[in-house]
């Protein structure tokens, strides 16, 4: 069937609607689709309370308790739940239905953000439930994010989806221009509680939003849902053989462990090195949303031009010397000026980065690997904003900074090995050369197998000619990787020592269930792996199936 017009929701445009998409521009393009339209402005809604809150409780702790390293406790408390819930979370993400997944974690948010209101207006807030609240807030985040990652393939064609992402970036960041400065004048009029009331108003966007989408039924395997503590390790697994997802680990973890210490310290050095109050504290952090917000429209011409590696060199450079600036600052022209270079870095760094990520994640392990993602992003904004709190209390928070600043450069030149390009798609595996498959289970065998606890080894028998040997070496190396994505939880090669040319592969998976699930892991690239390796398989020996029983 003929689909004339461009995509959208499924659905092809009419001539006005054509006309009036070729007017937008470039970084908007993902607003062509209903649905994602639709999460994206209740997410901007829920963004701009998220800056009401983060705001108003920096500097409600500069009131309760004005030390540094308590001031970016704030901080490290509304990341660090994403640090230690968020491979879980993206666990519940692959394997319950993620739209009511959603609405549960929103519900647990607006319940905590209207605790910290009640207790704010009743003056009963203290530091430590000031704390409390926050990480409980993060939960409801570090729950929500792996989630929220992976649907976004789901609501936009693949043309669509890094400029997708960093159209989230783009509304985080617009409310982070708007929400600061907002929340700044909502403190002088109401008081934090004011910001904090509205915070938990905003999340009924989101929610009714999340009500509202009909998302498609999941496509149904035949098979149970994988286990909670089997998901999160296949999810581990996965991770671990994927370097495309490694190597954007990496280079995220070098990027924040220098750029946490502006979140870190920003509240206490406007009041304490400046001398201002909530108001202009507002204005400051928000020219880094417009710093944001101006990368993220400029960074379709970017990435026409330059590399993914070069894109986030370049960006890091640019928020490493946003921190040098702050740390040089003693007016707040300057500042803001300082924290608008470095919201220029982090809003594209990130977008980028994460992109290459999730570019590399098949549909049932996505959420699982961005949570794992998510874990390096934050436990290093986590680790550096107690590291920077903690440095500042003792050699003054100017100091620090430029510290940050110089360990910023050090480490994104130290990173530049680790490559985040794109990862090829595969191709067709070559005709004649399928892999043998194995034979099927004994009748008497099948009725057991589905509810079989035990591991399942695998077989596979190659012959190997002598001059074929690095031939076959290399592509034994990458099968390796591609067994750990699909599962494996043990993999070796051995060589026949009395006929040098046969060679026998062996792995293991958790489960029968597992095992069956092997196959709808496999993505193009795998298949062509695989269709290389077969050219090595002795034909007479077919690949078996052994599982574990207790004697």
């Amino acid at each position: 069937m003929a689909i004339i017009g461009p995509y959208i929701g499924g659905h092809a445009l009419p001539p006005t609607g054509i006309a009036a998409l070729m007017r937008l521009p470039t970084a908007l393009v993902p607003l062509r689709n209903a649905t994602f339209r639709s999460l994206w402005i209740a997410s901007v809604v829920a963004w701009l309370g998220t800056w009401l809150q983060n705001t108003g409780a920096g500097w409600l702790m500069t009131t309760l308790a004005p030390d540094p390293l308590i001031v970016s406790m704030v901080q490290a408390a509304t990341i660090m739940p994403v640090f230690l819930l968020a491979l879980p979370g993206g666990a519940m993400a692959d394997i319950v239905d993620r739209r009511l997944f959603l609405i549960g974690t929103q519900i647990w948010t607006i319940l905590a953000a209207t605790l910290l209101a009640i207790l704010t207006l009743s003056g009963a807030m203290t530091a430590t439930w000031l704390l409390a609240l926050t990480f409980a807030i993060g939960i409801g985040t570090a729950m929500t994010a792996p989630a929220w990652s992976a649907v976004v393939p789901e609501l936009v064609p693949r043309e669509d989806l890094v400029q997708a992402i960093v159209m989230n970036g783009i509304g985080y960041n617009l409310t982070r221009a708007i929400g600061p400065a907002l929340a700044g004048f909502l403190i002088l009029m109401g008081g934090p509680s004011l910001a904090f009331c509205l915070y938990a108003t905003s999340i009924t966007a989101v929610i009714g939003a999340l009500v509202m989408w009909k998302r498609n039924a999941r496509h149904f395997t035949g098979l149970p849902r994988e286990h909670f503590l089997s998901a999160m390790r296949a999810g581990v697994r996965f991770v671990r053989n994927t370097p495309a997802i490694r190597s954007a680990m990496m280079r995220t973890i070098a990027y924040s462990i220098p750029c946490s210490a502006p979140w870190a310290m920003l509240p206490l050095f406007v009041r304490q090195e400046l001398g201002l109050g909530a108001g202009m504290y507002g204005v400051i952090l928000g020219m880094m949303g417009i710093g944001g917000v101006t990368s993220g429209m400029l960074l379709p011409f970017a990435r026409a031009r330059f590399s993914r590696g070069r894109t986030v060199l370049v960006c890091t450079l640019s928020s490493c010397a946003g921190i040098a600036l702050l740390a040089a600052a003693r007016h707040w022209a300057v500042a803001a000026f300082a924290m608008l270079l470095f919201g220029v870095g982090w809003t594209a760094a990130y977008a980028t980065m994460q992109a290459a990520a999730q570019l590399a994640c098949p549909p049932w392990v996505r959420a699982r690997s961005l949570s794992i993602y998510q874990l390096a992003q934050n436990g290093a904004l986590t680790l550096g904003s107690f590291a920077w709190g903690a440095l500042a209390a003792h050699i003054g928070m100017p100091v620090t900074l430029g510290l940050a600043a110089a360990l910023g450069v050090t480490l994104a030149v130290a990173a530049l090995g680790y490559r985040i390009e794109t990862v090829s798609a595969g191709t067709a595996p070559p005709p004649g050369q399928n892999p043998l498959t194995p034979e099927a289970p004994a009748a008497e065998l099948v009725p057991l197998l589905r509810n079989a606890r035990g591991r399942v080894m695998e077989t596979v028998h190659y012959r190997v000619a002598p001059d074929q040997r690095d031939a076959f070496m290399a592509i034994m190396r990458d099968l390796r990787r591609l067994r750990g994505r699909a599962g494996a939880q043990f993999w070796q090669l051995y060589e026949d020592v009395a006929h040098p040319e046969g060679w026998i592969e062996i792995w293991s998976m958790e489960s029968w269930t597992d095992h069956l699930r092997e196959a709808g892991r496999l993505s193009d690239t795998d298949r062509e792996m695989l269709s290389r390796a077969a050219a090595f398989q002795h034909n007479a020996e077919r690949p078996s199936r052994f599982i574990a029983v207790d004697p």
